[in-house]
């Protein structure tokens, strides 16, 4: 059993952008592991393991527009499934 099930990654499109502060958000606001948050002022990578993916597309949401995302199961993938 995955301590944190879904793979959560993204694209958030805004303007003056600050992966520091997103990445000290994250760390501050959810529980998860394996974060990557990296880009400039105007387009962030998000990459993220989290049991509750819809915090973080709110989250994302409100910085700016979001787009490419993709909300993976890593437990079913784990057991051969289709994430």
């Amino acid at each position: 059993m995955l301590e944190y099930r879904y793979d959560t990654q993204l694209l958030i499109n805004g303007e003056n952008l600050d992966e520091e502060a997103i990445n000290e958000y994250f760390t501050k606001n959810f529980k998860g592991d394996c974060l990557l948050a990296v880009g400039d002022d105007r387009l962030i990578k998000i990459h993220y393991h989290t049991n509750e993916p819809w915090k973080v597309l709110e989250y994302c949401r409100s910085l700016g527009e979001i787009y490419d995302i993709v909300v993976e199961d890593m437990d079913r993938q784990s057991r051969g499934l289709k994430g």
